[in-house]
C-alpha cells in the first residue's frame, strides 16, 4: 500500500499542522476536530462525527488532549478491524497501555508515535516522531510519517515511543523552567533579565531553545506553541512515571508546581513560556 487513506481526529494546535502537511503529500484526508470551524481552512474532508471520519480509512491519527480523550474519540469511531491506529497524542506510560488495551479490544492495529516538536515544526512537516508498534504497520504508516516529519525512528514494541517522549519532554520542561528562574533571579538582583541571555549566547551553557524561549518571556510573546496547561500535564505524566519506575525526579516536581501555579493565575491557554509571569 502506497497511498492509504488517513482520517485525523484533532485538529488544534498540533493536528492542524500536521493535516496541512498530510494533504500536502497528496494523502486523501478526512478530518474531525469537535470544535468544527477548526477543521476549516485544511483542503481536506471533514468529518462531523468521528465515525464519519474513520469509515473507509486505512490509517486512524489521534493527536488530541490526553487518554480519557482520545479513548471517547476512537471508540466514537470504531474503525474497521485491521486499521492501522496512529496514536501520536502525549499520554504517558499508563495512558498508552491503557489505549493499546482498547486497541486489542477493537481490533486495531497500535502504533503508539507520539511526536516532538510545537506548532512552528508541525506546520513545517519538521517534527520528530517517537514510533513504536508491529513491523507490519510500517509500510501503512510510513507514508502519512513522512509527510509530518522530518525524521521517524522505529523504537520497537508499542509503548517505547510513549516511553521516550516523556524522557525528552522532561528535558524540555527543566530547560524552560530554569530559564524562566533564572531571568526572575536577574530581575530580583536588580540586572536586565536579557543580561543572563547575552552572557550564556554562543557559548557551551547556551542552546537555540533557551534564546527562543527566554526572548519570548522577555518580549512578552506567548502565543501558544506549546501551551502552559500541556506542560503541567506533561510534567504529571513525566513525575508518575518515575515514581512507578522508582526514580526521584525532584526537579520536575518543582517544575510541575510552578507550572500548575501558572493555571491557577489564569494563564493556562498561553505558551508554557508563560511559567516566567508567575515568579
Amino acid at each position: 500500500m502506497t497511498t492509504p487513506r488517513v482520517a485525523l481526529l484533532g485538529t488544534g494546535i498540533m493536528g492542524r499542522g500536521m493535516a496541512l502537511n498530510i494533504v500536502k503529500a497528496g494523502l486523501p484526508l478526512t478530518v474531525w476536530n469537535r470544535t468544527r470551524d477548526k477543521a476549516e481552512g485544511i483542503g481536506a474532508e471533514i468529518a462531523d462525527t468521528p465515525r464519519d471520519a474513520a469509515a473507509g480509512a486505512n490509517v486512524v491519527v489521534t493527536i488530541l488532549s490526553d487518554t480519557k480523550v482520545v479513548e471517547a474519540a476512537i471508540r466514537d469511531a470504531a474503525p474497521e478491524s485491521g486499521t492501522v491506529w496512529l496514536q501520536q497524542s502525549t499520554v504517558g506510560v499508563e495512558g498508552c497501555e491503557r489505549l493499546a488495551q482498547v486497541a486489542e479490544e477493537l481490533g486495531l492495529v497500535y502504533v503508539d508515535a507520539p511526536v516532538l516538536g510545537t506548532k512552528g515544526p508541525a506546520e513545517a512537516g519538521q517534527l520528530t516522531v517517537l514510533a513504536s508498534g508491529p513491523d507490519d504497520a510500517r509500510a501503512t504508516a510510513e507514508p502519512g510519517l513522512d509527510a509530518i516529519g522530518a525524521k521517524t525512528l522505529w523504537l520497537g514494541a508499542a509503548g517505547q515511543g510513549s516511553r521516550l517522549k516523556l524522557v525528552a519532554n522532561s528535558w524540555v520542561l527543566t530547560v524552560v523552567e530554569g530559564v524562566a528562574e533564572s531571568l526572575a533571579l536577574a530581575k530580583a538582583l536588580g540586572l536586565e533579565p536579557q543580561s543572563f541571555l547575552d552572557v550564556i549566547k554562543g557559548g557551551p551553557l547556551d542552546a537555540p531553545y533557551v534564546q527562543v524561549k527566554g526572548s519570548a518571556m522577555l518580549a512578552g510573546e506567548l502565543d501558544p506553541l506549546f501551551p502552559l496547561w500541556g506542560a503541567a500535564k506533561d510534567a504529571r505524566l513525566i513525575q508518575e512515571a518515575g515514581r512507578a519506575a522508582g526514580v526521584d525526579l525532584a526537579i520536575i516536581e518543582a517544575a510541575r508546581r510552578h507550572y500548575e501555579r501558572g493555571l491557577a493565575d489564569g494563564h493556562g491557554d498561553l505558551d508554557m513560556a508563560a511559567t516566567y509571569l508567575s515568579h
